[in-house]
């Protein structure tokens, strides 16, 4: 079996972010930080940090993140998007409005051209989404 995933990087947020997803999304959490592993801590201020953090949501979302340490090069994340996409309308009403919260809507999640419903938004943590509902045939 083969997984393909987003795996996000935070700015000493990676916990805040993963535990909010994962109040949305649900699901069960892994997370590990980097005072769990002998050498991967640079400055001590840091070892709670998140080293890696994996959500398997019961649905059968999968998202990872972590945190980038002080002595790492960090880059805000750009050029892509989390795309939430089905034919449960009201799953994809819930989640838009959980994630949406206390973020920016880009395109509201409305009726496009094309049909269905759409929308746009980042979230609080700065992370792009898409939502997408397409009617069962």
């Amino acid at each position: 079996m083969l997984t393909l995933n987003p795996y996000l990087s935070f700015k000493d947020r990676a916990r805040e972010a993963i535990e909010f997803y994962r109040s949305v999304l649900g699901g069960e959490l892994q997370l590990s930080t980097f005072g769990e592993y002998p050498g991967m801590v640079q400055d001590e201020s840091e070892k709670d940090l998140v080293m890696h953090a994996q959500l398997e949501t019961p649905d059968g979302f999968t998202i990872m993140a972590s945190d980038t340490p002080s002595g790492m090069p960090y880059q805000p994340a750009a050029g892509f998007s989390v795309s939430l996409s089905g034919d449960d309308e009201e799953a994809l009403q819930g989640y838009w409005d959980a994630l949406s919260e206390g973020g920016t809507v880009t395109m509201p999640f409305e009726v496009p051209p094309w049909g269905g419903r759409f929308g746009m938004f980042t979230d609080r943590f700065g992370i792009d989404w898409m939502v997408a509902y397409t009617e069962s045939d």
